[in-house]
């Protein structure tokens, strides 16, 4: 079982839609997610709540997590996505990084086309993750 975390700047768009598609496809794995500017005080972008509820995942609720050191070291795998420098490096974990525009204030029609190629790239890294001749519903 592996542990993600999923990182972008404001824990608000890019990162929630990673770790909600995660955790939907993902039968033995967790996920977490973070900031590296995150205010805990925030919301999840309007946008961005509206075309997950469209896949029936609703994510409203969620609050910006500000990136820890501790986050990151807990992570087997961490998913950057425009946190650049400010994301940490822990040695010994595996780090990719998503080059994905932030969704902030794009129309819905850009905003679906994020949140699909995320959910592309989230099959492939669960398909990363299985050990050969498993599934991931095993």
């Amino acid at each position: 079982m592996s542990h993600v975390l999923f990182v972008c700047l404001h824990n608000a768009g890019r990162s929630q839609m990673s770790q909600a598609l995660f955790e939907r496809m993902a039968a033995r794995h967790s996920a977490e997610s973070a900031g590296s500017v995150a205010d805990p005080g925030g919301h999840v972008h309007a946008e961005v709540v509206t075309v997950m509820r469209e896949l029936g995942i609703d994510i409203a609720d969620r609050r910006p997590q500000p990136l820890t050191n501790e986050l990151a070291e807990r992570a087997d795998v961490v998913v950057t996505m425009g946190c650049g420098d400010a994301c940490p490096y822990i040695p010994g974990k595996r780090y990719v990084d998503w080059d994905l525009p932030d969704p902030k204030g794009r129309p819905l029609d850009d905003v679906r086309a994020i949140r699909d190629e995320i959910a592309r790239r989230v099959e492939a890294l669960l398909n990363e993750l299985v050990p050969q001749g498993e599934s991931q519903a095993s």
